[in-house]
């Protein structure tokens, strides 16, 4: 079963730094989700989908998917840019 190795990204109404260091293992959807017919909510019968594993550091999260047998594919971090500016600038 495919999986995927990513950083979960800043959330935007986050001004700090918490949990954005961490290296997350998600598997792929097997099925696709379908409404139930009773309450109409999504669901599927795929319980890999709620498994979300954490780790420290990239290398490590390689490590277990080797050590397992699951492929992955690695979602590289974006390049953090700091847009410096002083609040005269907004004047201009």
């Amino acid at each position: 079963m495919p999986a995927r190795i990513y950083q979960r990204p800043k959330n935007a109404m986050q001004s700090g730094k918490a949990r954005i260091a961490d290296w997350l293992l998600e598997f792929a959807p097997a099925e696709a989700k379908r409404p139930d017919p009773l309450m109409g909510w999504a669901g599927s019968g795929d319980t890999q989908q709620q498994v979300v594993l954490k780790f420290a550091s990239e290398a490590d999260a390689l490590a277990y998917a080797e050590k397992y047998g699951i492929e992955v594919h690695v979602t590289p971090s974006p390049v953090h840019r700091l847009k410096i500016q002083s609040y005269a600038d907004n004047f201009r």
